[in-house]
């Protein structure tokens, strides 16, 4: 089985998405009204959110691979 590098292009376009997704979520937030803006900013949601994300993404690079992956 071969193993297969990370290049330099893949990096770039994960590095991309993740700017356009933080951009996308400030810019929906800022049309959210005031008193769920506060809910936002002043409670431990984004905590929450970012813990989630983080643990699918290392459960995704842990999880065992397929053969034909």
């Amino acid at each position: 089985m071969a193993e297969r590098s990370v290049g330099l292009r893949e990096v770039l376009l994960v590095a991309g998405l993740s700017v356009a997704v933080v951009l996308g979520a400030a810019i929906a937030t800022s049309f959210l009204p005031k008193a769920l803006q506060e809910v936002v900013f002043r409670s431990p949601l984004l905590i929450v959110v970012l813990i989630v994300g983080t643990a699918a993404l290392l459960w995704g690079i842990a999880r065992p691979r397929s053969p034909g992956e």
